[in-house]
């Protein structure tokens, strides 16, 4: 059974003071005498008492500092996103403080820490692909400025900067089915994510305006990894089910892909077309060189920055929910399928 949480208030009985007073101890006061600052010392020590991040930072005023969240620094979209925010905020006068959360632990000690540095408000990426948005909702509810990256607030007052990915995956299949194809694999990301589904309902959509009924064994799914992409073939392949293109959901795994389809002596696109998404840099560098579906990156960032610094400095700022449009990248690895 948990312990009741220790309140400010508790260390003021303790000590024998005001809770107003247990705040200026805490907040490095100079109206404190020295021996009221050492009882209270001793008695917030004694009841293993943590001052409140939210309210520290409540209640100082703006630093133009803002906090951004993202899941890794690794991953090509999450660092391009984090690079222009970076860039508006600091035209702006603003900077950026960043941390990395890989688990949903470690989300709750990086706000305190973000909040105990007095950050303005919190750029997040990702939030609802797992439950690290429950440790954001105090947070909305005490009023501290957020904007979700990637992901779709469900109820909360929450600005949100997010792709069209259902339109992307359907640009994706739609390219495909005007090739010709008819038999049209995928694999997807993490089934958790916001995104996957998004993208694999513009698969569907594109698979079924075309007369063609999408069928469950012609979908795997990946961890966004080359990795992955190429495992994912094998099971593909394995299922010994005939399909003439890919529809892979990031590039990375499109990679791994063309290397399983390779080792089986498949050539692209003269045998399999394959599509990726994102654009990643080295995409027209791919052997053949990749068609994709391009996300608009640098948009990310710069727009969710600039909400959150809208809403930092308008206290009756109402949330915006801002749309971005993907794009077909066409190259060298899609081709009509061969007879």
């Amino acid at each position: 059974m948990s312990r009741p949480r220790v309140t400010i208030r508790d260390v003021a009985a303790l000590a024998g003071v005001s809770h107003q007073t247990v705040s200026r101890v805490i907040n490095n006061s100079e109206r404190v005498t020295p021996g009221t600052r050492t009882r209270v010392e001793k008695a917030i020590k004694e009841l293993g008492y943590r001052p409140n991040a939210i309210a520290r930072s409540m209640a100082k005023g703006h630093t133009h500092t803002l906090g951004c969240i993202s899941p890794n620094f690794t991953d090509y979209s999450f660092a391009s996103i984090i690079e222009s925010a970076q860039v508006e905020a600091r035209r702006q006068g603003f900077f950026v403080l960043t941390g990395s959360a890989p688990t949903v632990d470690e989300i709750q000690p990086l706000l305190d820490e973000m909040l105990n540095r007095r950050v303005d408000g919190l750029l997040v990426l990702n939030p609802r692909d797992d439950e690290r948005y429950r440790y954001l909702l105090p947070l909305v509810k005490e009023g501290i400025p957020l904007v979700y990256l990637k992901n779709s607030p469900i109820g909360e007052a929450v600005s949100s900067v997010v792709c069209d990915d259902k339109n992307g995956g359907y640009q994706a299949v739609h390219f495909l089915v005007g090739l010709g194809h008819t038999s049209i694999a995928t694999i997807l990301g993490p089934e958790n994510e916001e995104c996957t589904l998004d993208r694999l309902e513009g698969y569907r959509q594109a698979l079924k305006e075309a007369g063609i009924e999408p069928e469950k064994k012609m979908v795997a799914v990946g961890d966004w990894t080359a990795k992955s992409g190429e495992y994912a073939v094998q099971q593909l392949l394995e299922t010994k089910q005939s399909f003439s293109a890919i529809f892979a959901q990031n590039d990375r795994m499109a990679v791994g892909a063309i290397r399983a389809l390779r080792e089986t002596g498949l050539r692209i696109p003269q045998d399999i077309s394959i599509i990726g998404y994102d654009d990643i840099p080295l995409a027209s560098y791919f052997d053949p060189p990749l068609t994709t579906i391009q996300q608009p990156m640098d948009e990310f960032g710069r727009h969710g920055a600039q909400l959150l610094i809208e809403a930092v400095q308008n206290p009756k700022y109402i949330p915006k929910q801002v749309r971005l449009n993907a794009q077909l990248i066409k190259r060298s690895s899609c081709a009509p399928p061969q007879l």
